[in-house]
């Protein structure tokens, strides 16, 4: 039970972080404003915003890495 629910939060923070990514190089990000319920809608923005950080982190941690470098 508890690994199944270690595998589906993971698995959440993986998607977060994948959005996150396409927000970034694309600009698309899902529409919240069609979200009926306030509450659900704030939950999602927060989920987003994980997923931010998750982002924010992985490229800080590459940028540092000499096994990646930077490319325009």
């Amino acid at each position: 039970m508890f690994g199944w629910l270690f595998h589906l939060g993971l698995d959440a923070f993986i998607i977060s972080a994948f959005l996150a990514g396409i927000r970034r190089s694309t600009g698309l990000t899902p529409a919240l404003s069609q979200v009926p319920n306030k509450d659900i809608r704030q939950l999602l923005r927060s989920y987003l915003e994980v997923g931010e950080y998750a982002f924010d982190f992985a490229v800080v941690v590459f940028g540092r890495s000499s096994y990646f470098e930077r490319k325009h």
